[in-house]
């Protein structure tokens, strides 16, 4: 699997609700093409990428190909990211210390109860 393909697969919208379905449990293709409305052919190549990829496995069982998801690949997606999300807490918490030394401002306005 390359950083590459792992990305390509990832960016249509399709195959990440593909992988989203296969998060929940293996799914037979016919399956898969009922939950996201896709045809069977369509399907099969968004499936097809997603194996090259390395985040989808397949195994047979009797006359059905069964997918699942496999973790690897979305493990070192999650260390890929870890330093954004790093960033993205120091942010926020930076954001959040600021909020919390400033002034807390005027509730909302008081409505007039003596109007009819």
């Amino acid at each position: 699997m390359s950083d590459a393909a792992l990305w390509t697969a990832l960016a249509d919208p399709h195959r990440r609700a593909i992988v989203a379905l296969l998060l929940e449990r293996p799914r037979s293709v016919g399956e898969i093409v009922e939950a996201c409305g896709l045809s069977q052919p369509s399907t099969s190549k968004h499936l097809k990428v997603l194996r090259e990829a390395g985040l989808v496995r397949v195994r047979q069982d009797a006359q059905r190909r069964v997918h699942s998801l496999d973790p690897a690949p979305i493990a070192a997606l999650d260390a890929w990211l870890a330093p954004y999300r790093a960033l993205w807490n120091k942010s926020l918490d930076t954001l959040g210390r600021r909020l919390d030394e400033t002034p807390d401002a005027p509730g909302p306005p008081h409505r007039r109860t003596d109007l009819p």
